[in-house]
């Protein structure tokens, strides 16, 4: 499973596929949920804008998303505190959403 409840904090175990066409949730592969970034993996562009994007997906600030493991690998692992929304495509159990 790719993502994980602890209380009000939300775990995704991603994988990254920078200098795509487009930003784009693909879904779950295997134990991670791909995820496409049109940025490139130099300067931590990439995972500037993963933070933007994923920020805009759950409707939350920025700075509530950190990247908790691999911020120079394509395998991360985020973390999303009090999300206000999960994207429908994931199929996320909200139970715990405030």
């Amino acid at each position: 499973m790719y993502y994980r409840w602890e209380q009000d904090a939300l775990y995704l175990d991603c994988s990254i596929q920078p200098k795509s066409n487009e930003d784009r949730i693909v879904g779950p592969v295997g134990e991670n949920l791909k995820i496409r970034i049109c940025a490139a993996p130099t300067d931590g562009k990439a995972n500037k804008q993963l933070i933007r994007f994923m920020a805009k997906k759950f409707h939350t600030q920025q700075t509530a998303i950190t990247i908790v493991n691999g911020q120079t690998n394509r395998h991360k692992r985020l973390c999303i505190k009090k999300p206000l929304t999960v994207p429908d495509s994931l199929d996320i159990a909200e139970d715990t959403l405030t």
